[in-house]
């Protein structure tokens, strides 16, 4: 490995090392709040879970777009970078706003709601189905590491407007609650 590759994979290791802690500070931040200022903590459990989904979505709606030019370089030196781009994407971004995403959510929907609603049944739905999604596209992140990715460009760009479309259907539901 030369030294620029080298270099750059223990940059993107301390970048992940950096976002864990940062995350983790925070994690801790908003649990000190939880108890030592209850009343004042749901204001802030919704701007974490709103700056969670936003994280989340970014990552969902980048991820695809990256396999699609990943499916296009395939056995090129491009290849490899799109490998890293994945990767340090997915486990240094999606997976942890999904995390958080989920965590306050849930405790959003049992303080603010206490889980009832037929909104907030159809945007748990949702979720679950851009929860699958997040595991397709960490499962493909996988395959294309290994060189083993058999799907077309086309297949990941049809692929990436799913999280668009759970996108829409949720905020819909958030912010209108038609039901």
């Amino acid at each position: 490995m030369t030294m620029m590759g080298k270099g750059s994979v223990e940059g993107g290791a301390g970048a992940m090392r950096r976002a864990a802690i940062a995350i983790a500070v925070f994690l801790v931040l908003a649990g000190l709040l939880f108890v030592f200022g209850p009343d004042d903590f749901y204001p802030w459990a919704k701007a974490v879970h709103v700056i969670a989904v936003i994280s989340w979505m970014a990552g969902m709606l980048y991820l695809p777009r990256l396999l699609v030019y990943h499916a296009d370089a395939k056995g090129s030196v491009q290849s490899e970078t799109f490998k890293v781009m994945e990767r340090r994407l997915l486990r240094g971004i999606i997976n942890p706003a999904m995390i958080i995403t989920w965590a306050f959510g849930l405790w959003l929907a049992w303080k603010g709601f206490g889980f009832q609603g037929g909104w907030l049944h159809a945007k748990i739905a949702a979720v679950l189905c851009l929860s699958a999604v997040h595991g397709y596209l960490a499962g493909a992140v996988r395959k294309f590491a290994e060189d083993r990715n058999e799907k077309p460009a086309k297949h990941w760009r049809i692929i990436n407007e799913i999280p668009t479309l759970l996108m829409i259907i949720i905020v819909v539901l958030v912010i209108v609650k038609p039901f």
